[in-house]
């Protein structure tokens, strides 16, 4: 999906009396008394190359890449301390914002696992785009987390944190001027999908210099 596709999106009022709401487009002001919405990352902060990730839980390619190329990248560069990686959220859909609710509620120690889940399980959560049976798939993520229910729905039901959440992706995409996902930035450079021996090709000689 694009950004005008993404945007288009959450400009609907897509959620359903029983699932949590779904945040609606905010202005300056309705943002600026919004909370503060961190990214999340992982590796060395003086790490000599920085790559940030656009990309949404929904995503099928954002999937594939996590499969093939970012379990690579994290044994090889991010644990060793080479790279330090950023995960940047991207909503395409209410399924998408709920997910990333999901993985945040768990906070610093529990996100990437959880990322990982909901990239492994991707087509089983979601449930062929079935809103209760998609809400209550990712509680069950949380659950396996080691979150307990009220933690989760205090989360999901949590309005003004979504509202920012996809205030802050609106920003981040115009600025970063991001059309689709995954979409990298390596060390402020921007690049799309690709496989693990073109990203290897990128890093090596950045790490050489």
């Amino acid at each position: 999906m694009n950004r005008r596709t993404a945007l288009a999106a959450l400009m609907c009022s897509a959620a359903l009396a029983a699932a949590p709401a779904f945040a609606q487009e905010t202005t300056t002001a309705e943002a600026a008394a919004l909370p503060e919405v961190k990214d999340f990352a992982i590796g060395d902060e003086n790490a000599k190359v920085k790559i940030v990730e656009y990309a949404s839980f929904t995503c099928p390619h954002c999937a594939a890449f996590h499969a093939a190329v970012f379990k690579d990248l994290k044994r090889d560069y991010i644990d060793t301390g080479k790279v330090h990686f950023t995960y940047r959220e991207v909503y395409f859909d209410k399924f998408g914002l709920w997910a990333a609710m999901v993985a945040r509620c768990g906070g610093d120690t529990r996100y990437f696992g959880i990322a990982d889940r909901l990239f492994e399980t991707q087509n089983e959560w979601l449930a062929g785009g079935d809103t209760p049976v998609a809400v209550e798939n990712l509680k069950k993520i949380g659950l396996t987390a080691g979150m307990d229910e009220a933690t989760i729905q205090a989360c999901l039901d949590d309005q003004k944190m979504a509202e920012a959440m996809v205030a802050r992706f609106q920003e981040n995409m115009t600025a970063d001027g991001v059309e689709g996902t995954p979409t990298l930035f390596i060390n402020g450079e921007k690049h799309g999908n690709m496989a693990y021996a073109d990203l290897k090709a990128i890093i090596d000689p950045l790490l050489a210099e």
